[in-house]
């Protein structure tokens, strides 16, 4: 199983934040992504809707022979993990990106006051929340929702006049005064944490939620015996609605050029 590969999906491509984060700490992993494309964004879909999506790609994922299946989408891991983790079964480990951010936060932030900016879907899911609550760390959570950063950053718009106003209108919000941590829960929000962090001038710890699942990805390998000991295969890209403009975006997301390849799983 050492050789099979690791799949990661995600509503579109913002997730490719997190497999280009993978990459880095596990140069030896072959990568099958699948960004749902033709129905991103899912930050304002329902529950049942990306429970729907989420079965189908991991059936392709599966036939794939991947080992490990990450769910690299904040709103698919709010809604649809418990379901996916029990339709997979034993055919492959499902992973999410929220759990290791919990763990991450629970251990570094006991007691203190700790905010969060997500998509609709991630902020109302109260996930967050609910399994910070569980650990009994203490933790004040504030949650924010703002559902317009990842349709701008998907449209280019980040380190420009345009996005500053946008993520300082946010930022703004009282419910993130005197946070001492701010978690960015959307794979999108990496590509602005440098604008997050000059808005809070040093004040604020941003939290940048793909390297931590990466390193979460490195530690689950390793501790289980399945990371790879040489590279197999080449990286393959999916997704269910192939434009020109998303295969140009891949760079942003994944820091190089990638060849997406079309796969309607839909039709």
């Amino acid at each position: 199983m050492k050789e099979q590969p690791v799949g990661v999906f995600d509503s579109g491509i913002g997730g490719l934040t997190v497999a280009q984060a993978i990459t880095q700490v596990l140069p030896l992993e072959q990568i099958i992504y699948f960004g749902d494309t033709a129905h991103l964004p899912y930050g304002d879909k329902s529950t049942a809707a990306i429970q729907a999506y989420a079965v189908k790609i991991c059936d392709l994922l599966i036939k794939q022979r991947c080992k490990v299946i990450l769910i690299a989408c904040n709103s698919a891991s709010a809604a649809a993990y418990e379901l996916v983790k029990e339709y997979v079964g034993s055919k492959a480990k499902v992973l999410n990106v929220i759990d290791p951010t919990i763990a991450y936060v629970s251990e570094r932030y006991p007691n203190r006051s700790v905010g969060l900016i997500g998509t609709k879907q991630t902020v109302n899911s109260d996930v967050y929340r609910r399994k910070l609550d569980e650990l009994e760390a203490g933790i004040v959570l504030k949650s924010v929702a703002t559902p317009l950063l990842a349709p701008m950053i998907e449209e280019g718009f980040f380190n420009d006049s345009i996005s500053e106003s946008v993520i300082n209108t946010y930022l703004s919000d009282q419910e993130l005064e005197h946070v001492e941590a701010l978690i960015l829960a959307c794979t999108h929000y990496p590509l602005i944490k440098n604008q997050i962090e000059r808005f809070f001038e040093g004040r604020v710890d941003v939290l940048d939620a793909s390297q931590i699942v990466a390193q979460h990805v490195k530690a689950y390998l390793q501790q289980s015996g399945l990371a790879a000991e040489k590279l197999t295969g080449d990286h393959k890209f999916y997704v269910s609605d192939f434009t020109r403009s998303f295969e140009e975006s891949t760079r942003i997301f994944f820091k190089r050029q990638v060849h997406l390849e079309s796969f309607p799983l839909w039709e």
